[in-house]
C-alpha cells in the first residue's frame, strides 16, 4: 500500500512539474512595477494607457488558440478588477504588440476580440488603483485553449469570458507586476 501511494504522488509530481515548466509568459517592459505606460487615463490617474508586449512559448500539444487577461484581485469591489480580455488568438500567434489593446489601432491579431472589461470598455484598461489603497498585484495571464474559437463577442462580460476561457484552458502562464499610488 505504501509503494501504491509513493508511486502515486512520484507521477503527481512528475504531472504538475511537467505542467509547470514549459508553458511561459514574458515580457521586455513589464517587470516587477508597472510603469506609467501601463498606467489607465482616468479615474483621476494619468497614465498613458499602453497595453505592454507580451510573448508566450512552449504551449502544450493540442493548444488550438489563446486568450489573455489582465486581472486586479485587489481591487476594493468584492470580485476584484479586470483589466485587459483578449481570446481568439490562433495558435500561430505568440505575442502581442505593445499597444495591441488599442481596438481602435486595430493592431491585435486578426480574429482576436477584445471584450469589455470592468471600465466598460472594450480593450486594455491599465492600473488605476485608489490613491493610498497600497500596491495592487496586476495578473497577467496567457491561457492555452483546446478550442480554436470561443463563441463571444466583445460584448461579453468578463466572468462570462473568464467561464468559457476557464473550461477551455489546457494551460496557463502568469507575470505579477506591481502598482499603487
Amino acid at each position: 500500500m505504501i509503494k501504491i501511494v509513493s508511486l502515486m504522488l512520484v507521477s503527481l509530481l512528475a504531472v504538475s512539474s511537467a505542467w509547470a515548466e514549459g508553458f511561459t509568459l514574458s515580457s521586455p517592459t513589464v517587470s516587477g512595477q508597472l510603469g506609467i505606460s501601463e498606467v489607465y487615463n482616468g479615474f483621476g490617474c494619468t497614465g498613458k494607457n499602453v497595453s505592454p508586449e507580451l510573448s508566450w512559448s512552449e504551449a502544450p500539444k493540442g493548444t488550438k488558440s489563446y486568450a489573455l487577461t489582465m486581472y486586479d484581485p485587489d481591487a476594493p469591489t468584492g470580485s476584484g478588477w479586470w483589466h485587459w480580455i483578449v481570446f481568439n488568438i490562433d495558435s500561430k500567434t505568440l505575442s502581442l504588440k505593445a499597444g495591441a489593446g488599442n481596438v481602435k489601432n486595430k493592431t491585435a491579431p486578426k480574429g482576436s476580440v477584445q471584450s469589455v472589461t470592468d471600465y466598460k470598455t472594450s480593450g486594455f484598461g491599465g492600473a488605476c488603483p485608489p490613491v493610498g489603497h497600497g500596491a495592487h498585484q496586476y495578473i497577467f495571464t496567457v491561457y492555452a485553449l483546446d478550442t480554436e474559437k470561443l463563441s463571444l463577442d466583445e460584448s461579453a462580460n468578463p466572468a462570462l469570458v473568464g467561464y468559457m476561457i476557464n473550461s477551455h484552458t489546457l494551460a496557463k502562464s502568469s507575470l505579477v507586476a506591481y502598482y499603487g499610488r
